[in-house]
C-alpha cells in the first residue's frame, strides 16, 4: 500500500508556472505507475499526465501537451508535474494517483488504486 501527499498548488497568474509534487510513503514506489488528474470547478475529474514505473513512458492530455511535463525521482519517492504557460482553464484541484497493476502508465482513473487528497491550483486571468 502507498500513501500520497500532493503539494505545490497555489494561485498564479495566467502565463505563470507551478510545480506540483506528490510524495509517496510506503515501499516499492519504483514499481508504481503514477498519474496526475484534475477536477475543474463544476466538472468531472479528468486525466492530465502519467508516467510509467520506470519513467520510460509518459503521456499527456491534449489540453496540456507542450505546457506540462511529468517526471519522477524514485530515490525520493516523488513524482512531479511541472506546469508552464498556465491558463485560467487549468484551474482545478489536482490529484496524484498510483497504480501497480497495469503494465505501463494509463490515462484511465479506474486503473489507479491509490489517490492523494489533492492540491488546489488557481490561475487568474
Amino acid at each position: 500500500q502507498v500513501q500520497l501527499v500532493e503539494s505545490g498548488g497555489g494561485l498564479v497568474q495566467a502565463g505563470g508556472s507551478l510545480r506540483l509534487s506528490c510524495a509517496a510513503s510506503g515501499r516499492s514506489f519504483s514499481s508504481y505507475n503514477m498519474g496526475w488528474f484534475r477536477r475543474p470547478p463544476g466538472k468531472e475529474r479528468e486525466f492530465v499526465a502519467a508516467v510509467s514505473w520506470s519513467g520510460g513512458r509518459t503521456m499527456f492530455a491534449d489540453s496540456v501537451k507542450g505546457r506540462f511535463t511529468i517526471s519522477r525521482d524514485n530515490a525520493k519517492n516523488t513524482v512531479y508535474l511541472q506546469m508552464n504557460s498556465l491558463k485560467p482553464e487549468d484551474t482545478a484541484v489536482y490529484y496524484c494517483a498510483a497504480d501497480r497493476t497495469m503494465i505501463t502508465a494509463s490515462p484511465l482513473a479506474d486503473d489507479y488504486n491509490y489517490w492523494g487528497q489533492g492540491t488546489q491550483v488557481t490561475v487568474s486571468s
